[in-house]
């Protein structure tokens, strides 16, 4: 099992075909985990695509909807508490707290290509490519 941020979620749906690092990622390690607030920032994302006209709200419904399908009942809470402390000791958004928090909470990697979460927590996060490339 592992963490995977909305970047790394993003990069499998808008990617070609077998072409994303995240795929890749998801090859070597099925089982992701996320906290809730996948959902609003893969969204966002989403929609940049169709306000940038790179894609249709046709296809990014499509690509929610098989989001949603690969990460359905793998949704955790996290404690918010430890979101504000790791942000605090970090100087990372609470956003990107909330993936280091439910990764260090279920004891797994959290695959992130974010450099500075990255670089605040090096024992931690990982990169989709050195991910792949360490064999899980």
């Amino acid at each position: 099992m592992i963490v995977v941020d909305a970047m790394v979620i993003a990069d499998l749906l808008l990617a070609e075909r077998g072409r994303a690092p995240s795929a890749a990622v998801l090859e070597a390690d099925p089982l992701w985990a996320v906290p809730f607030l996948w959902r609003s920032e893969v969204a966002n994302v989403l929609a940049t695509r169709v306000r940038h006209g790179e894609r249709t709200l046709e296809s990014v419904l499509e690509c929610f909807a098989k989001a949603a399908r690969l990460l359905k009942e793998k949704e955790h809470p996290v404690a918010h508490d430890r979101v504000l402390r790791a942000c605090a000791a970090s100087r990372c958004t609470a956003y990107d707290c909330e993936y280091v928090v439910l990764a260090e909470t279920l004891g797994v990697p959290l695959v992130t290509g974010d450099r500075q979460v990255l670089d605040a927590f090096p024992g931690l996060a990982v990169t989709p490519e050195a991910f792949v490339r360490r064999g899980r």
